[in-house]
This record gives structure tokens, sequence and C-alpha cells, in this order.
């Protein structure tokens, strides 16, 4: 026999002889914490098994937030982009680690993660919970694979179905509501920002990564190169069609030449003092990096003071593919300046605008035979 159960004061334990050392002595690890007796022979059983297919993991006192912030992040580095990883470190530090982020990897429950998710569930979407487990479940593929769990317990977890986590609808603004609020914003210290997503449909991460050197005023066009992730990390487009080419509108080239003069009077006051290594567009009065955050929040300030209906800064992408759509231009027109990498995925997304086309389309079709 290979172990054995015993009773150590008011609980089980289970002992199981696992080889010997160099020197021929017997080696034995033991399992305890077991209630009933019955608990520690069922532990017993499947430990055994895990011995004969060659898949016992010894116990350890590692715990699960040591794991994710020392092993697993750490590891994830050559394999996540930045935004990724950025992502994964604040569920981590924000919402695993604070609830269950004391307890020991390998006494993790089913139980505990649903417990986990019925906390994060009084604050946050299930759409933000069910991401969570997500991520959990990622990081526990590899402890399994690291040998540092024999099984994944995300895999018996109750996270919030896919249909609770759906996205909510798109929000978008009209033209009337779009032009209210550049209006509102006119004399805002980031009103190119505001400006330039509204009529590009760019990114917030690649509006904030802009550097001037990626603008051409002069024949009206920008190139998307590289987009802030964080606070300061850079890094570059997701895919090829992601690095593209803009087009600009006069007005907002304009906007952008006033936004630089502005921009030089505060390089000049600051002096020494002003970091420019990256030459930023839209950048702190310092020239230090905007933080994301930050420029949603003051996105959604404006939008609430202008009286407007609530929408993301993302929201912008949205309006800007909306609006170009129902003006009858060419959807490949519109996917090219979004960096989709397909028309198939720009229609997919923002098919509420299509009825609109298809209207316009029979008209103009039955106009051609009229007298």
């Amino acid at each position: 026999m290979r172990g054995h159960v015993r009773k150590r004061g008011t609980k089980w334990v289970v002992v199981v002889d696992v080889g010997r050392d160099e020197s021929g002595k017997r080696l034995r690890k033991w399992h305890s914490g077991f209630e009933r007796r019955k608990d520690a022979e069922r532990a017993l059983t499947e430990i055994l098994g895990r011995l004969e297919a060659g898949a016992y993991v010894e116990p350890a006192a590692l715990t699960l937030g040591g794991f994710l912030a020392d092993e697993w992040l750490p590891a994830m580095r050559a394999s996540l982009r930045p935004l990724t990883l950025e992502s994964y470190s604040m569920i981590v530090r924000t919402r695993i680690a604070p609830e269950i982020g004391q307890v020991r990897l390998q006494r993790l429950t089913p139980g505990a993660l649903n417990a986990l998710y019925a906390t994060l569930g009084e604050r946050l979407s299930p759409r933000s919970v069910r991401y969570t487990h997500a991520v959990l479940r990622h990081a526990l593929v590899d402890a399994v694979r690291w040998q540092r769990l024999a099984r994944n317990v995300a895999d018996a977890a109750e996270p919030p179905s896919a249909k609770a986590a759906k996205a909510q609808a798109m929000q978008t603004w009209s033209a009337e509501q779009l032009a209210a609020f550049l209006e509102h914003v006119g004399d805002d210290r980031l009103y190119a920002a505001w400006r330039l997503a509204a009529m590009t449909g760019l990114r917030r991460g690649e509006v904030l990564g802009l550097r001037w050197r990626d603008l051409d005023l002069e024949a009206g066009r920008l190139a998307v190169v590289q987009t802030l992730v964080g606070e300061r990390t850079f890094s570059q487009p997701k895919t090829d069609h992601g690095r593209r080419n803009v087009a600009l509108d006069p007005v907002t080239v304009t906007a952008l030449r006033t936004h630089r003069k502005r921009q030089a009077a505060e390089r000049l006051a600051l002096g020494p003092a002003y970091r420019d290594e990256q030459e930023l567009v839209f950048c702190r009065e310092d020239g230090e990096p905007l933080w994301p955050q930050s420029f949603s929040r003051s996105f959604e300030r404006h939008a609430k003071a202008a009286g407007l209906p609530a929408i993301r800064a993302h929201d912008l992408r949205h309006t800007h593919a909306t609006l170009a759509l129902a003006a009858g231009i060419h959807p490949k027109v519109v996917s090219e300046r979004l960096g989709h990498a397909s028309v198939g995925i720009t229609l997919d997304i923002y098919s509420h605008a299509t009825p609109a086309m298809q209207a316009d389309a029979a008209n103009r079709v039955a106009a051609l035979l009229e007298p």
C-alpha cells in the first residue's frame, strides 16, 4: 500500500508514500484538513490514482495571489500584448487578490470561485465578472500544465452565462448631438482630440498614441502606427489593417494646427521640465502621456455638462462609423478608416445603419427609371 489515512487531533490526514530519496529513505507527503474519515479515504484514492498516472502534484503553501502575481503574470509578458497584460494585471490586482488571493492555490474550490463571482457581481456587470472568470481559468490551465495543480477547478465553477454577459446595445449620437458636443468643448484644451476622434473613428489608444511625426497637415492625413496602452506603454496596432493612413477634413486640420501652437506655448512656459520623448500630439501640460481612463472620464463629464445622452468615449468611434454609413459613404472606405480586417466586420457591427442604405439604394435605382 502506498498510503493510508489517520486521525490527527480533530482532523483526518492522508499520508502518501511517494518513493525514496537518494539515500534510500522513504519519502512521505501529508495532505491534511479533512473533517471526516471518508473524505480522507476518498482523497487517498484520488491521490493514488494520480500517482499511478504520473499526474501527482505535491502539496505546497503557495497562495493563489502569489501564483498569479509572482509566477503567472511574469510568464505571460512574452506571449501577451501589453494592453492585454495590463488588463490581466488589473483584474488580478483589483478583483481577485483582494477577495481570494490569500487562499492556498491547491485548496481553491469551485465554491470559492462562485462566491468570488457573486461578490464581484454586486459592483460589476455580468460581462466583467465573466471576463474575470476567463482570466482565472487561463491562469489555472497553466497551473495544471506547470504541475502546480492536479485539476482546474474553474471548469466546475459557474460564472455569469454568455447570454447575461452579452455586450450592451451600441450607443451613438446623432449628427446634431455630435455637433452640440463639439461646440460645447470648443474652448477645451483637448478640443482637437475630441474632434479628431469624432471625425476619424480612431480608437482612444490610437488618438493618445499619435505623434506629430505621424501627421501630415499639409496633405491632410495621419498615419496610425502606435497606440497608447496604460500610462506610459506604447504598442503597435494589432493587425496590418490597424496600421493605416486616415484622411482629415480641413476643420480638423485647423484644430490640430491651433492645438500645436498651444502645446508649443506650454513647452516654452515649462522649459527644461517639459518631457517630450514621444512628441505626442495629445499629452499632459508637462508633455507626459495622458492616462487613458482620465481621458475617458473627461469625455463623460463634458457629455454630461452638455446635456447629451451618456455614451462612452469609444462610442465616438461608433458614432463616426454610423454617421458615415448613413451618409452613403461606401462601407469599404469606412472599414479602411476604422482599421477593420474586412468590410464584413464593419457591416456586422454597424448593421443598424444598413436599412437606411437599403432604402437609399432602392430610391436611387427607381429614380433612374423615371422620365
